[in-house]
């Protein structure tokens, strides 16, 4: 076993590299790894709101991170641990005196299915922006192997993909005991290949995996470039695809846009449903907010709550960064904060939004289809024009929140109806059009 201030060490300096300096010393600088026992990682922190907020904001990454350095970690779990007095000998062998928590306010993950009992349908906020993933996880929970396999859902990072799978995984463990589950990362599954290379125990790594009834792969976007590892999942797919049983894959793009993707898993991946999940609306996001402070028991003003949901639009996990930061700062001064301190406690976490006008938002559109600008605004029903118009209006009203009357007002004086009515079908054809999909991942690059 790696010795346990090195192996805290090493994941510092990376956890280091993925947040700013500021939240990694005011949230990781006087942690450290107390012990390991039995795969968990008991992590020591100063006080409740460090552990609550690391709890909330990094237990993911803490568990990766240390995962990749250590194959014996399989759960993480925070504790505060107390200053002795000075002058006072409150220590034994020079081991600090840690005030344990119960089970269920630490972060327990089962050593075999890997799952994190703290992601569950009863804490899972439905949306314009996930219900199709959500109702396609209800069905596959009905009927797992059945209804809708594979499931492959994408998105963007931090908007509840990892939450949504793992709560399939739970609700199916909860719902059929004699049922297993195996919950993964991309990442994870690779380094258990390359060390059955390494140690010639390839069919020990085979059966491994292949021994459940439902597979659960994060991050598959990963495997990008990787022969072998596509390789592997290509016959651990089509063990699980023949006999029936359920897997479930998560990635942060369709699997069309996964470069380096094998043609074979790509036909794969579209043999079941994919589904997107994409940024949450204004209402989903207050949805959100209220739905944390409820677990907490903690009240905020509705003009705070809205200030939150109407800054930080972009991601869950941002979303939670900045009311985590808020909670925090209530609870430390013991009292309700106004709503100028918090906007002074998240103004560093809400990032600028882009200027950019309609008619900017025309030549982007018409220079990517190759079109006039200007045939934009005319009354044409070619069918080119039409579809560059219609993407033109779907992206003004879901990236810039311009109103439907305005947008139909500045695009040749069309109906707020016609606006509507574009959007709603260039939502829909999202669902399945895999070039639609494309097209707008690369408009959106270029604003």
């Amino acid at each position: 076993m790696v010795d346990n201030k090195q192996l805290w060490d090493s994941c510092l300096v990376e956890i280091e590299q993925t947040t700013s300096k500021a939240n990694f010393i005011t949230w990781f600088k006087n942690t450290h790894l107390q012990k390991q026992d039995l795969g968990i990682a008991y992590i020591g922190v100063q006080n409740e709101f460090i552990r609550d907020w690391l709890q909330n904001k990094y237990e993911k990454v803490v568990l990766k991170t240390l995962m990749n350095y250590s194959n014996d970690v399989r759960g993480v779990k925070f504790l505060i641990y107390k200053t002795p007095p000075k002058n006072k000998v409150t220590q034994k062998n020079n081991i600090q005196i840690f005030n344990e928590l119960p089970l269920s306010e630490t972060s327990f993950i089962n050593q075999e299915d890997t799952l994190n009992p703290r992601y569950t349908f009863k804490s899972f906020v439905v949306g314009s922006f996930n219900e199709l993933a959500f109702a396609a996880a209800q069905a596959i929970i009905n009927k797992p192997g059945v209804s809708y396999n594979p499931f492959f859902i994408y998105g963007p990072s931090g908007i509840g993909k990892t939450h949504l799978i793992q709560a399939v995984g739970n609700e199916i463990k909860e719902k059929y005991p004699h049922k297993t589950v195996k919950y993964t990362s991309l990442e994870r599954f690779t380094i258990d290949y390359i060390n059955s290379l390494r140690n010639k125990n390839t069919n020990e790594f085979k059966q491994k995996y292949r021994k459940y009834d439902v597979l659960i792969m994060d991050d598959v976007q990963f495997i990008s470039g990787r022969e072998k590892t596509q390789e592997e999942l290509f016959h651990l797919f089509n063990n699980f695809y023949e006999t029936n049983r359920q897997i479930i894959f998560s990635s942060d793009k369709h699997p069309n846009y996964i470069s380096g993707l094998e043609d074979r898993l790509k036909t794969r991946f579209s043999s079941g449903m994919i589904v997107d999940v994409t940024e949450p609306d204004f209402e989903s996001r207050v949805a959100i907010v209220k739905s944390k402070l409820s677990e907490i028991g903690l009240d905020l003003s509705n003009d705070i709550v809205e200030y939150i949901a109407s800054s930080v639009s972009n991601s869950i996990r941002e979303l939670e960064g900045s009311l985590n930061t808020i909670i925090c700062q209530a609870q430390l001064k013991n009292r309700e904060i106004s709503l100028q301190e918090a906007k002074n406690l998240i103004k560093n976490n809400i990032k600028p939004k882009k200027n950019i006008s309609i008619p900017e938002v025309v030549k982007i559109v018409s220079d990517f289809y190759n079109i006039d600008e200007q045939s934009i605004y005319e009354k044409t029903r070619r069918k080119e024009i039409v579809k560059a118009r219609q993407v033109v209006m779907f992206i003004l009203r879901e990236d810039f929140n311009v109103s439907y009357p305005l947008i139909g007002q500045k695009l040749g004086g069309k109906d707020h109806t016609t606006v509507i009515h574009s959007c709603t079908k260039i939502k829909g054809e999202l669902k399945n059009n895999s070039e639609l999909i494309g097209d707008l991942e690369q408009i959106r690059a270029m604003f």
